[in-house]
């Protein structure tokens, strides 16, 4: 089941080249039933993926473009009279789809921007009094461009709660960038493009999570982690519930492309970060190439103790595989692939 999964990888990768890592990742949300923030400028594959990723596992695909005049209405939809039937009718907005992408989502204001907090929540929407169920499965991928604030409005941290991770694509290496100046034109390709997986195929897949076992000892590990930022002085607030739920599920669908049935400490390790910097707000900034909360994550304070004795303990590998131990490695950044400090 989960090896289309990899082909579904594999097919995108031909479109966004030298992406392989943020690629898996946003498989990764998606099986995990997320929603996935891409932080970056224009211009480097944000709508290409979102739209590879739709035709590669078959699913419909609406793109909305974000702005300051835009209203809740445009997004949900409105009733229209229709005098023949005399009565009004309802018109589906974009949000009636598989795969959103709601570009430059910070461009909108707050109003607009809540207007997809059910949709997101809940995969369902309220307009004019009445609930509507949205397709499933249901998938938004929204961008902002971190590097400009006029004109924009900074995402409540209610709304980044949401967004099970936040990625950055970046810059392509030369490499892939002369094979993209090179190869042929990103669009026609996408035309070329068939369906590797259905959507039934995919609900089965993130069905079968359930099945990835995650022992007393990894949750403990993924709560000393969530307790870890809400002491200190490094966050004006810790990890919520809600968090520390994302990062086991993500790490379960990581488990799960690994080709194991149980989780284990390096699956955390490798979502950690996409899933839990965008979610915390640092009391100091810390320069760097990665984000401030991803920095912080690094300090002793919360490297120490707790993730010393679980992580490094022959018990816990013991624990957490059914068939044999598991030697674990340093943990990585997944989004930089360089090792915690």
């Amino acid at each position: 089941m989960f090896s289309k999964v990899h082909e579904v990888a594999n097919q995108v990768g031909h479109i966004i080249i030298g992406k392989d890592s943020q690629i898996r990742l946003s498989l990764v949300c998606l099986l995990a039933g997320g929603h996935l923030l891409i932080e970056d400028v224009p211009g480097v594959g944000k709508t290409t993926l979102a739209h590879a990723l739709a035709i590669s596992l078959g699913l419909q695909f609406n793109r909305l473009q974000f702005t300051s005049d835009l209203l809740p209405a445009d997004v949900v939809g409105v009733s229209i009279f229709d005098r023949e039937k005399n009565q009004f009718i309802f018109h589906p907005g974009p949000v009636f789809t598989q795969v959103l992408l709601a570009d430059e989502i910070n461009r909108a204001t707050p109003k607009t921007q809540s207007a997809l907090l059910e949709a997101m929540e809940e995969h369902q929407v309220t307009a004019e009094g009445k609930t509507r169920p949205l397709p499933e499965p249901f998938f938004v991928i929204a961008t902002q461009n971190p590097a400009h604030q006029v004109g924009t409005f900074a995402l409540p941290e209610s709304q980044l709660d949401r967004f099970l991770m936040c990625l950055s694509l970046g810059y392509p290496d030369a490499a892939a960038e002369r094979a993209l100046l090179l190869g042929e034109d990103r669009r026609t390709l996408l035309k070329s493009m068939k369906p590797v997986m259905q959507p039934e195929q995919l609900l089965q897949a993130q069905q079968a999570l359930r099945k990835i076992h995650s022992s007393a000892a990894l949750v403990d590990y993924v709560q000393s982690l969530a307790h870890a930022t809400r002491q200190g002085d490094l966050f004006a607030e810790g990890m919520s519930p809600r968090a520390a739920i994302a990062l086991l599920q993500a790490a379960r669908a990581w488990a799960a492309l690994e080709g194991r049935d149980h989780v284990i400490p390096e699956d955390v390790q490798a979502v950690l970060i996409p899933v839990i910097a965008h979610r915390l707000r640092p009391l100091k900034s810390v320069s760097g190439k990665v984000s401030a909360s991803s920095e912080l994550l690094t300090h002793p304070d919360i490297t120490k103790g707790r993730r010393d004795t679980i992580l490094n303990s022959s018990s816990l590998a013991s624990r957490t595989t059914r068939s044999r131990s598991t030697a674990v490695k340093m943990p990585r950044n997944a989004s930089t692939g360089t090792p915690f400090r």
